[in-house]
């Protein structure tokens, strides 16, 4: 008696089971080829401008009416992520870029002008629309600090 044949339609063995587990991602050190891994969650990277969206093949006119429908647009398949490469002993940030036909990910080092496009991040230089006096109460960890109000009676 064989056992593949009696089983009944829809109910697989374990070996089968076991395959569709996901794989790991297939991202490799530029410089060594050593597989790297992962240290950071993945900041996603959004475009704010036009040209942003047209640098990554969208036309002028879709690019321009995105804009102008939505802020910032989030880029797919691309973000920022730090990762630990045994060779180098070294901790980087890169900028990651999937390839969702072939599956495969072109890894660079992170340049700067991606982590302004990047959410979650604080300017570190701050927005500049925001006073002086702004910035510094909102870094004084007490809300009852009142060292800057002066009060005349």
């Amino acid at each position: 008696m064989q056992r593949g044949c009696d089983r009944p339609k829809g109910v697989s063995l374990r070996r089968d089971r076991n395959r569709k587990r996901s794989k790991r991602r297939s991202i490799y050190c530029p410089i060594h080829g050593c597989y790297l891994d992962s240290v950071s969650q993945k900041y996603r990277i959004y475009a704010d401008k036009a040209g942003q969206l047209q640098q990554r093949g969208m036309g002028r006119q879709t690019a321009l009416l995105l804009i102008g429908t939505n802020n910032t647009v989030l880029i797919p398949n691309e973000w920022l992520e730090a990762f630990w490469c045994p060779e180098c002993q070294k901790t980087k940030w890169y900028h990651i870029c999937k390839d969702n036909k072939a599956n495969t990910y072109k890894v660079s080092l992170a340049p700067n002008v991606l982590w302004q496009q990047v959410t979650g991040i604080a300017n570190p230089g701050g927005n500049p629309s925001v006073s002086e006096f702004t910035q510094r109460q909102s870094r004084i960890p007490s809300s009852k600090s009142i060292k800057d109000f002066k009060f005349e009676n």
